[in-house]
């Protein structure tokens, strides 16, 4: 069984600012994210967009995110 399910890209964003990212920026729809002790992400995702197991993959790699933090 895979630990990631797909999720709309609001609802992936709404966890990160829980988990403690902030927004530093935005144009359109490509947010700056920052945390403190961690390297910003850019997030560019429209927030009804469906994001894949393999991209969240990647943003819980960069950004600390876990399957039970969404």
């Amino acid at each position: 069984m895979r630990p990631w399910k797909s999720a709309k890209a609001s609802r992936v964003l709404a966890a990160l600012l829980r988990i403690g990212w902030s927004i530093k920026r935005q144009s359109g729809s490509h947010r700056t994210l920052e945390r403190e002790g961690w390297h910003d992400y850019v997030f560019a995702f429209h927030d009804g967009e469906e994001i894949g197991l393999v991209m969240l993959a990647r943003i819980a790699k960069r950004t600390g995110l876990t399957p039970e933090d969404i």
